[in-house]
């Protein structure tokens, strides 16, 4: 076939897409009549994974995966707004790895609300002010978070879903590298860009920034001035990426939480989250590790926090593999509750099984 015929048969394909894709539109805006009369949430992660996994398992090429998984991701966010617009709460300003995130979770088409630190996250999707908030919990270079656990122990928000994202680092500026005299950023990363940095510059002065987004907005004012955030972050504040992934180490991953006012159903590839403090007692967190193993609970993380209430004692957030309705689940909840002054279950959601 010639180039134009090839061509043609392109613009074909594409209008029996296009009709195929407002046929499904229109049977989501029946889904969202019925989920608006019964009173349930518009976002499912446990239909997300379902519809993702089946899209991925089915998928044929010559277009990969990753590809097929972006195009139906963007396609339910379009979903989104015809049941009912979703708003989304993130760390902001805009252009942080928050939104970063946010957009690779949720697609383009939702509304995404900017809030000034963790804690007004969880306030906000308390309030039903937004749908589902997205807050980072913990960093694979840095840990956990600190504002996002004790917002977990006052908040009573669950946790739906979660979301790994790469954290990559860029230099940004809208002056050649050698004409740098300044550069903004969050201390820790200066701290992940140790390296390149003193084998980059010399003389160049570092001032820490509240977030990424505001050093990109900084650098954006300023002659001579650069700052270290996200590509989202040079596209919102016009500035230019001089140099991509500059950090240390490239396995670097932030885990975000996705909150809201109800958890998800099982998936069969579950995590639950819980929240208890132990009693005053010696082994009495032993103790409940050790039920974990008997009932064959597989731990993923296990953080602790101390008590304000309390000196001394702490809060200990743990996630496992596994549904809070499961039976093993279940029974081994109800017999760590004997070793515990509280145990609360935060969230079961599906497992994040790819970094975005």
């Amino acid at each position: 076939m010639s180039l134009e015929e090839l061509r043609n048969k392109i613009d074909d394909i594409d209008l029996q897409l296009l009709k195929l894709l407002n046929e499904r539109a229109r049977v989501v805006v029946e889904v969202g009549k019925l989920k608006t009369k019964a009173d349930k949430p518009i976002y499912a992660p446990d239909r997300e994974k379902v519809i993702l996994e089946r899209i991925a398992k089915v998928n044929e090429g010559p277009l990969p995966d990753r590809c097929i998984v972006a195009i139906w991701r963007e396609l339910m966010s379009g979903s989104f707004v015809l049941e009912r617009p979703l708003r989304i709460g993130y760390l902001g300003p805009g252009g942080s790895f928050s939104h970063t995130a946010a957009m690779l979770k949720f697609g383009q088409s939702v509304e995404y609300e900017p809030l000034t630190d963790i804690a007004s996250i969880f306030e906000e999707v308390s309030k039903r002010h937004c749908d589902l908030g997205l807050a980072p919990v913990e960093n694979s270079m840095g840990g956990g978070v600190i504002e996002t656990l004790d917002a977990l122990i006052d908040s009573d928000v669950k946790v739906c879903a979660e979301v790994l994202m790469a954290i990559h680092q860029n230099l940004l500026a809208n002056c050649p590298l050698e004409e740098i005299e300044v550069i903004y950023s969050k201390p820790e990363v200066f701290a992940q860009c140790r390296n390149w940095l003193s084998s980059t510059f010399k003389d160049a002065q570092t001032i820490a920034t509240a977030s990424t987004a505001k050093a990109a907005q900084m650098a954006a004012n300023q002659p001579k001035a650069a700052s270290i955030g996200s590509q989202v972050a040079a596209e919102l504040y016009g500035l230019k990426v001089v140099y991509e992934n500059i950090e240390d180490n490239a396995n670097n991953v932030t885990r975000f939480l996705v909150i809201g006012k109800e958890d998800a159903r099982r998936t069969g590839e579950d995590k639950t989250e819980i929240l208890f403090s132990t009693s005053h007692k010696s082994g009495a967190l032993a103790d409940v590790l050790d039920v974990m193993r008997q009932y064959g609970i597989n731990l993923t993380n296990i953080t602790s926090r101390p008590s304000k209430k309390r000196e001394w004692e702490y809060y200990f957030f743990a996630d496992f593999l596994g549904h809070r309705t499961d039976e093993n689940v279940q029974d081994a909840l109800e017999e760590s509750r004997k070793h515990c002054l509280q145990l609360s279950i935060l969230g079961s959601f599906p497992r994040a099984t790819e970094i975005l």
